[in-house]
């Protein structure tokens, strides 16, 4: 196995693989950390996203907070963290939602979704990359936008229906 590049969210890596039917084939695949997402609600059911400049995409995205969990760091840990990064606030309670892969086809990105209510106040500096705005959203609100396909991030729309299915 060979890593053809590197950066500091992923890596690149090629192998020669036997497939389980028995072809040899050569793969290429996104290495990445595992990761989390999460979705606060306050008190009163509104959603707490945050609007975030993603050059990728051409512009900025409605999103859930969502960061890489660090070295020897847990989930719920990580949970917290972002959250306190990239919304100013703290979760009293978490219930996890879902883990899974994110793009299994090329990339090893796995995802844990948690809900974040009793939200108090705990804000810590953001990352140097990250320019970001708190958008507070009424569950309603967040309903229509899914509907009308206002979100477009893909992991903001799976964490946002799993809670509103609790």
């Amino acid at each position: 196995m060979s890593v053809v590049y590197e950066c500091p969210i992923f890596k690149v890596r090629e192998e020669e693989v036997l497939l389980p039917h028995g072809r040899r084939t050569r793969l290429s695949w996104i290495d990445h950390d595992p990761c989390v997402a999460v979705v606060p609600r306050d008190a009163e059911g509104n959603f707490l996203l945050i609007r975030q400049y993603r050059h990728a995409t051409g512009g900025t995205l409605l999103e859930i907070p969502a960061g890489k969990i660090d070295a020897g760091e847990s989930p719920e840990l990580c949970v917290q963290r972002e959250l306190r990064e990239e919304t100013g606030f703290q979760a009293g309670r978490l219930t996890k939602l879902f883990e899974g892969f994110l793009l299994p086809g090329y990339g090893s990105e796995y995802m844990h979704f948690y809900l974040a209510e009793e939200l108090s106040a705990s804000p810590l500096p953001p990352d140097d990359d990250e320019d970001i705005t708190l958008v507070k959203i009424s569950a309603a609100e967040i309903e229509e936008m899914l509907a009308r396909g206002t979100v477009r991030d893909v992991k903001t729309a799976l964490g946002i229906l799993l809670a509103l299915q609790r």
